[in-house]
């Protein structure tokens, strides 16, 4: 068997080598004309960097593209070579095979019956891992207040006390939300006891984040956010790094999670929520013990041992065995006399000598079905559920009994078992003691595993697809604080090496705004947990949630204020802090945790207004920016002092009644990378503004409706086309609904079918019905009936153009932005969608085009990587429905459509060329998941989208199959624009505004175009609620596929393969030290010292700590 082996690997490294001596050649012919290309590209950024850009027509603002993206070719390899390597097993080819029938298990309902024979063990004791755990839900069926008030306190208090009483005792906790607030609550005895139990290896912390977070719908820079908070809260407290994942109640789980566990410094992780038919076929196959590879790996950096728990669910009567009525027997919770009792209706019974060795076989045979299942003998037991362990007679009651029972199984040598309670990390040494897994050493006991784990069903036909969309509102909010939390990190991290360069800057209010950025972090990572971000919450907590969520974004535009105003002012001296006269304000309001923001209306004046926009992408940028003023009157002086063309359009009230309280002003505005633009607003005699012109499709029109100030045109509905267009593409939509029919893209004069149009599910029949968990549609979506047409309202523009049509339940908003670059090759879609007086009903939006999508489409995990994902038909309907955090796109040999979203929903694609999203759900019952209500607390939600057409080149058709795919550079940009838009901000309108730098510009130039800035977040000091002089700098370099059409993509920036040299990258600061650490800043290489250059493979992230002066 070895000698097969060994000849395999030889036949392996002989292929490997083949393949290197090709890349060399192909690399080296690359690199000759690479070296022609960016010969010509330095002549050309010469010029470029001598093009004013404060011109007046919009057209002019762009260097010509000969200067804009360069592609170091090198950069196109990594897309083209990911995926061709194979893992053992390819999560897409496991759903290939599966049945997915449902055949009657017997005592294992999914599952099948176990046998073994008496003398397996006779070499080799099985060894037994009880592995006590409770779980706490940040918020659920209560707040997270009330939950700790009522059981978690208690159950951390007991803990205390029971584990002292018996150093055999173990216990795990997870939530660092809870754990922080009880340690902040007790003694600094309890204290000292807390650490000497970690110490003695009888409490250990599991992951350790601020949250157990949900895999679908959460984006990485949140779940990021909330390792660090819980890891830098631990080191500060308890001087302890955890090293095993924990994640046992996720409903599915993404690669993503995996990739981060191990980039923090893990070596093991656990999972349960997994499809019953998985479960099953990997018990069969004994890969219930895997290695998680990323898809994307070339090699087996990403690989970290995953366990995944083998029954339907987390609780004792699953976990024990496969015996649920067994297993029941011993929970001690429910012995006789309790709350609970045991569903089976046999009870445990109290451990005595009588009964003991009875009870203890009986136990010990669940324990041994059990291992059959895995590869070694060793073997985990979990022993807990949801708030367990909160009385401390429920600590006797299971301690004392298991304890009888380890006791009687340790004593019998005959019967092969050593059985002890044990935490985590306790039972994954000893696996990888027995299986030989040195840190370092192969893995080739257990199989490589890469691909995800959704969509999860825990039984027959449900489906947990529901929650990638249930309460979308509050989906649109989390990534609305994520986008404030990070703009305000990167400001105010430079504003406070700013405010530590001047004597006189103590005024700047550290130590308050730190404050606030703190309680942003953690109210953003509760918002992660599996029940927050999911939209599985009662009402009120999901207020409770939205509340934290709404207080932390009001609190954020602060320091982003305070932020912007020390670093624009041109004398840094004239800083002043005045908490009664902020110098700035924000642009738009948000009355109430549960409304949409408006805009502010920025009174003019013949004197200037000064207007300061943020940037908080790392890429210098063109983008339209709109604001309302109360006058049309206006003139822009750009950062330069230059007049800019200025599009004027009507604030409306309704569809058809133009407000004249307030215009609405658009201007492209140019801004340097991490920077801020100054823009002066002023009211003049006559404007050279250019207002928009207006068509009002409606039933009865009335021809010319007079407005003092706007052309406004009245039609009937008609069969003739709406036409919308720039210089990138040609836009059909029916003039009877306004929606889009058809796109002509001008790079090539094709024509491309894509109908938009909308659709309701219902819910089926039978008894079990659609919840906040679960879809269950009654068949497919029906096309959604207008009896009368819709208002349409057109606006055409010198800035943009725009079709909105309003439908009794959405709002429809199609914007095509008439300017060069980025802005104006995807479309902004937006939907207001009010399904309130709905029942059990749910509303999608679907894209119909010509792409010979072939059952394929993919779609983002965690805003993270994509996922190939295929529509079989031997699924139901609701199984194929996946979620998208960032985006989701089809393709064909010749064009790839992409759906980008600012949100997190559910998508498919259900028929050749569809993609569609489900934007909102209301539903009237419980589907019987625990939480006890349906879904009826509807908001009047915003659904933000961009709708990208992008020509491919240069592909195959057997690449379609591969595992893997990238986005292209555009795609990632238009992503990153989409989600981190940029901010304006006014100042007061009083007079006296003291002397501003007309641009604020951080970074020396854009960074390389596949490298994101994550966040640069300041460091907590020793002191509590004080900031410290290091900031951690976390970079994402993207991997992205070439091979689409870069015709002036508008990039500004370039790619460098990854490399960075340090001290090019800040301008105005300099680096005082930069060493790498790990992910969460848990561990730093033993090696770490100060690097001048960062040098980084393509998917990776890396955490740097950052001193800046």
């Amino acid at each position: 068997f070895l000698q097969g082996q060994l000849s395999i690997l030889q036949e392996k490294i002989d292929h490997l080598e083949r393949l290197l001596a090709e890349n060399n050649e192909i690399i080296s012919n690359i690199r000759d004309s690479v070296i022609n290309l960016s010969e010509s590209v330095k002549d050309g950024q010469k010029n470029a960097e001598a093009i004013n850009f404060s011109q007046g027509s919009v057209s002019e603002l762009f260097p010509s593209a000969s200067v804009l993206l360069a592609v170091d070719s090198e950069d196109c390899l990594f897309a083209s070579k990911s995926g061709s390597h194979g893992s053992g097993v390819q999560m897409l080819d496991v759903y290939d095979i599966l049945p997915f029938d449902n055949p009657d298990g017997g005592v294992w309902k999914q599952g099948f019956d176990i046998t073994y024979n008496e003398n397996e063990w006779d070499n080799e004791p099985l060894q037994v891992f009880v592995v006590p755990h409770s779980h706490n839900d940040p918020g659920w069926l209560k707040t997270f207040d009330d939950y700790f008030r009522d059981q978690t306190q208690h159950i951390l208090n007991n803990m205390v006390i029971k584990l002292q009483e018996d150093n055999r005792r173990k216990f795990m906790w997870s939530e660092m939300s809870y754990f922080s607030k009880w340690w902040d609550g007790i003694d600094s005895q309890k204290k000292d006891a807390v650490k000497r139990l970690i110490k003695d290896g009888q409490f250990e912390i599991v992951t350790g984040g601020w949250v157990m977070p949900d895999e679908a719908s959460a984006h990485y820079f949140a779940v990021i956010d909330q390792l660090i908070e819980g890891h830098q809260w631990l080191e500060k407290n308890l001087g302890v790094k955890p090293k095993s994942g924990w994640a046992i109640d996720p409903f599915g789980h993404s690669p993503t999670m995996a990739y981060l566990l191990k980039r923090t410094g893990f070596s093991n992780m656990l999972i349960q929520r997994v499809h019953y038919s998985v479960k099953k076929h990997f018990a069969m196959q004994k890969t219930l013990e895997f290695f998680w590879r990323q898809n994307w790996d070339l090699g087996s950096s990403t690989d970290i041992l995953c366990h995944m728990m083998p029954f339907y669910s987390y609780d004792v009567p699953h976990t024990c065995g496969p015996d649920p009525k067994i297993c029941c027997q011993f929970d001690f919770k429910r012995l006789p006399g309790g709350r609970v009792s045991c569903p089976w209706r046999v009870p445990p019974e109290a451990i005595h000598a009588g009964n003991v060795q009875h009870r203890a076989w009986m136990i010990l045979d669940q324990y041994r079905k059990k291992s059959k299942l895995f590869r070694t003998k060793v073997l985990l037991a979990p022993l807990g559920d949801d708030f367990r362990y909160a009385e401390s007679s429920e600590w006797d009651q299971q301690y004392q009994n298991y304890q009888k029972l380890f006791d009687y199984m340790n004593s019998h040598p005959e019967w092969h078992v050593k059985a002890q309670f044990g935490t985590l990390s306790d039972y994954f040494e000893a696996l990888r003691k027995e299986s030989n897994l040195g840190e370092k050493s192969s893995n080739s006991f257990f199989p490589v595993l890469s691909g995800d784990f959704f969509t999860y069903a825990d039984r027959d036909h449900h489906y947990w697809s529901g929650y990638f969309t249930s309460r979308p509102f509050y989906k649109r909010l989390d990534r609305v604080l994520e986008s404030y939390l990070r703009a305000a990190e990167i400001l105010y991290s430079l504003a406070l090496v700013q405010s530590s360069k001047y004597e006189k800057m103590n005024v700047f209010p550290s130590a308050d705004n730190y404050k606030l950025l703190t309680e942003a972090r953690r109210n953003l990572g509760l918002f992660q947990h599996h029940d927050a971000i999911t939209g599985t919450s009662k009402d009120w907590v999901v207020v409770d949630y939205g509340t934290r969520l709404f207080h932390s974004i009001m609190n954020l535009k602060k320091v982003l204020i305070d932020s912007a105003h020390i670093l624009i002012l041109k004398d840094k001296g004239a800083y002043n802090y005045d908490t009664s006269t902020p110098f700035l304000k924000m642009d738009d309001v948000q009355s109430s945790q549960d409304s949409l923001p408006r805009k502010t209306v920025i009174k003019l004046t013949s004197q200037p207004r000064y207007l300061l926009i943020y940037n908080p992408t790392e890429q210098e940028r063109f983008s339209v920016v709109s604001v309302n003023v109360n006058s049309p009157r206006v003139k822009i002086l750009s950062p330069l002092g230059k007049p800019v063309t200025v599009q004027i359009s009507a604030v409306w009230d309704g569809a058809t009644t133009v407000s004249h309280e307030a215009y609405q002003i658009s201007f492209v505005a140019h801004l340097p990378p991490l920077g801020l633009g100054v823009y002066q607003l002023l009211e003049v005699q006559s404007s050279e503004a250019v207002l928009a012109d207006y068509n009002i499709y409606m039933r009865n029109s009335r021809q010319e409706k007079p407005d003092r100030l706007f052309k406004i045109k009245e039609m009937q509905n008609s069969v003739d086309n709406i036409i919308l267009e720039n210089s990138y593409m040609k836009l059909w939509l029916s003039g009877m609904s306004g929606l889009l029919e058809k796109i002509n893209t001008k790079e090539d004069g094709k024509n491309h079918q894509m109908k938009v149009e909308f659709a309701w599910y219902g819910t089926t029949s039978n008894r079990d019905k659609s919840g906040a968990y679960l879809f269950l549609p009654d068949g497919d979506a029906k096309p959604y009936i207008f009896t009368d047409p819709p208002t349409i309202r057109v606006a055409h523009g010198k800035i943009f153009s725009e079709v909105v049509c309003f439908f009794h339940h959405v709002t429809h908003t199609m914007r095509l932005y008439k300017v060069p670059g980025l802005e104006g090759q995807s479309l902004e879609v937006s939907n207001i969608v009010d399904i309130r007086g709905e029942y059990n009903r749910e509303l999608a939006m679907r894209i119909s085009s010509d792409i010979n999508s072939q059952n394929r489409f993919y779609t983002d995990l965690n805003g993270y990587q994509i996922q190939p994902r295929l529509t079989m038909s031997k699924l139901p309907l609701q199984a194929n429905i996946y979620p998208m955090t960032t985006m989701a796109y089809i393709q064909d040999v010749g064009v790839r459509l992409t759906l980008h979203s600012a949100q997190s929903l559910g998508v498919a694609s259900l028929k050749n060329g569809q993609l569609e999203v489900i934007m909102d759900r209301r539903l009237m019952q419980d589907d019987n998941r625990g939480l006890g209500q349906g879904v009826q607390d509807n908001k009047i939600t915003a659904n933000i989208f961009r709708l990208l057409l992008e020509r491919r080149h240069g592909t195959d058709v057997n690449e379609e199959k591969a595992s893997v795919s990238f986005p292209s550079l555009l795609s990632h940009m238009t992503s990153s624009f989409l989600n981190h838009p940029v901010i304006p901000m006014t100042t007061y309108a009083d007079s006296g505004v003291p002397e501003m730098l007309n641009t604020f510009s951080p970074l020396m130039s854009s960074m390389p175009c596949d490298m994101h800035i994550v966040n640069l977040r300041t460091i907590q000091s020793k002191v509590d609620t004080e900031p410290s002089d290091e900031a951690a700098l976390i970079l994402h370099r993207k991997g992205f596929d070439c091979r689409f059409s870069n015709r002036d993509t508008g990039l500004l920036c370039s790619t460098t393969q990854g490399k960075i040299k340090v001290h090019k990258l800040f301008n105005k600061f300099r680096v005082e030290s930069l060493t790498p650490t790990s992910l969460s800043l848990m561990h730093s290489p033993p090696d770490a010292r100060n690097i001048s250059e960062i040098n980084m493979n393509s998917m990776e992230i890396n955490t740097f700590r950052i001193r800046l002066r």
